[in-house]
């Protein structure tokens, strides 16, 4: 059985191989065996590659954050799966042909739901829920503001905030990006710079911003806070920039801003399976209605993992880079 192996910290078009492992065997009491259909290739994979994630793991080591599969054998006992259901994979060894784990590793899909766009589903969907949901409540009509708004979470979560009369500010760094995200259902969308919160106030009349999502920091995260209303929250789950979040401490002192990290693993780790499979099976509903799309840029079987590699570190990508592990 063919499997990716990460051999080392280091660029990852160099350091990740595919390797010939043991078959993983009949599942036992309590198991089930899925064939790995798709899985997709995260920023934060290549993070933890290349060493600059949260953790820095031990090498040799299984890769793979995002998968989503069909359920190939049934062990005893195991009642809420059964042979042929689609499934995502809440594991992190996700790149690899099958693999045999316990049920409740698993969360089961709808029949009807493509599972190209399935593996996209743990990562940036469930960040984009999550984000609209814990911090703060938004009714229809309320605004908040996010940068890297062309990103994988920022499309999701203009996607997700739309379909829910949420109004966005969306910030990118060119104008070419401000049509096709305002196709996708932003509200405003505008570049980046220095008078950024006056132009703000100006699309959307002044209108108070009760929430802000950043992806950069550096002295990005200070511009979004200086667009949030008073009393405002502002949620930061990403370093794009390579540095440490600038923000003036005007906006806490007086302004009562409000600012938290975001980590998914973290909050998923705090939810009960119960939790997770009913939430997954909402953003599951919002993939097979449409509301949920992510364009795909290639796929790649699991001896063309440097290629793989390679491609998705490319900026300017015109869609999602992943794995076909069975072809």
């Amino acid at each position: 059985m063919k499997s990716a192996q990460l051999s080392a910290i280091g660029p990852a078009e160099d350091v990740v191989k595919c390797i010939d492992v043991t078959d993983p065997g009949a599942p036992g009491e309590g198991e089930v065996l899925v064939d790995m259909v798709a899985c997709s290739i995260n920023p934060a994979d290549i993070l933890l590659i290349e060493g600059n994630y949260a953790v820095v793991p031990e090498t040799p080591c299984p890769l793979g954050i995002e998968g989503a599969g069909t359920v190939a054998a049934v062990g005893s006992g195991v009642s809420n799966l059964k042979v042929g259901d689609k499934v995502m994979s809440l594991a992190r060894t996700n790149w690899v042909q099958q693999i045999r784990d316990r049920a409740e590793a698993f969360i089961r899909l709808p029949a009807e739901v493509d599972l190209a766009q399935a593996a996209m589903l743990k990562v940036n969907v469930a960040t984009a829920h999550l984000m609209l949901t814990t911090y703060v409540s938004l009714s229809a009509g309320d605004w908040l503001i996010q940068n890297a708004a062309n990103s994988g979470v920022g499309v999701d979560l203009i996607r997700l905030a739309h379909a829910n009369g949420v109004r966005t500010v969306n910030i990118v760094r060119r104008d070419a990006l401000i049509q096709p995200l305002k196709e996708l259902g932003a509200d405003v969308v505008v570049v980046d710079g220095p008078d950024l919160a006056a132009r703000v106030a100006k699309e959307t009349g002044g209108a108070p911003i009760k929430l802000g999502i950043d992806a950069v920091g550096g002295s990005a995260i200070g511009r979004l806070i200086d667009c949030v209303g008073d009393g405002g929250t502002a949620i930061n789950y990403g370093l794009l920039s390579g540095k440490s979040c600038e923000i003036n401490a005007f906006n806490f002192v007086f302004r009562d801003i409000t600012l938290t990290g975001f980590w998914l693993a973290k909050l998923l780790g705090s939810m009960s399976f119960d939790q997770i499979q009913a939430m997954y099976a909402e953003l599951a509903g919002r993939l097979v209605d449409g509301t949920i799309h992510v364009d795909i840029e290639a796929s790649y079987p699991l001896d063309k993992i440097s290629d793989a590699m390679a491609h998705a570190k490319r900026e300017s990508r015109g869609g999602k880079v992943q794995l076909r592990p069975n072809g």
